[in-house]
């Protein structure tokens, strides 16, 4: 999609100075607060309620962290790190010996981000402004890269994932959540900017996404879990005035259209290429 991350970078950061879960303007969106939104994604209450307030805008789908087994003294990065609820979550699993880098290439972010590190109090937390296609981080550094819902943003996301495994110390793992497709959707929706920033029309067909990994050097690559997209969350944001507007289809369109797109958590290992 033409001008894809400038539209990106719009949306959240609107999304950062409102301080709004997603609901019509990005991933995760459903009918409630992003407390809700994130249990109804895999998130405990405990999760939500230890990271300092604004840190969760319910924008993920899915929890990596539950299943990324992270060790104290651990170094960890998290791609498109938003207001850092995940980064906040990792850092009590790696503990002070460890170190948690967030990247996001949305400025209004990284600053609400960077408010709920000193609010919080988090010493092993730190983030940085950058672009997942081009992370600002040295090679064979960090042990886990994590992401929620973000990969399907990115135009490039062969690069994000050759990024990623630059990053990893050999051995190194990634566990992320994205949103991937079971068959391609309509053409309307792959041009639409409110579905794009919704999460749905750049996102891959999983065999692809998962054969981008293995292109990319990554070995044991899996998918630990996979769930329809939370149908109240999908139809909720797919029938914003904004996108109803602007693809004109009826419920039934988007209850069809629906069933094609799957949040799933993929893990990989960083291998010998």
């Amino acid at each position: 999609m033409k001008n894809a991350k400038k539209i990106v970078r719009e949306r959240y950061g609107k999304i950062a100075k409102t301080s709004s879960s997603c609901c019509s303007s990005g991933c995760g969106c459903g009918a409630g607060t992003a407390d809700i939104i994130s249990r109804n994604i895999g998130y405990s209450e405990q999760d939500i309620s230890s990271v300092p307030e604004g840190a969760n805008l319910g924008l993920g789908c899915g929890n990596p962290i539950a299943l990324a087994s992270l060790k104290k003294g651990e170094t960890v990065l998290d791609l498109g790190s938003g207001a850092g609820f995940d980064c906040f979550l990792a850092a009590k699993k790696v503990g002070d010996g460890g170190k948690i880098i967030g990247v996001d290439m949305t400025p209004e972010m990284l600053e609400k981000a960077r408010l709920n590190a000193e609010k919080g109090k988090y010493s092993n937390v730190e983030f940085r402004l950058g672009e997942i296609e081009n992370l600002p981080v040295a090679d064979n550094s960090v042990d886990v890269v994590i992401s929620n819902c973000v990969i399907n943003l990115s135009t490039e996301k062969e690069r994000v994932f050759r990024e990623a495994f630059r990053v990893l110390r050999q051995g190194g793992r990634l566990m992320v959540s994205d949103i991937v497709l079971l068959k391609e959707i309509p053409k309307t929706i792959r041009e639409s900017a409110a579905a794009y920033t919704s999460c749905i029309s750049g996102a891959m067909l999983k065999k692809d996404y998962l054969g981008a990994l293995r292109k990319a050097g990554f070995k044991d690559v899996k998918v630990v879990q996979e769930s329809n997209f939370p149908l109240d969350s999908m139809i909720n944001d797919l029938l914003s005035a904004e996108v109803r507007n602007e693809l004109n289809f009826t419920d039934e369109d988007i209850r069809d259209i629906s069933k094609a797109i799957v949040s799933v958590k993929v893990s990989a290992v960083k291998g010998e290429k």
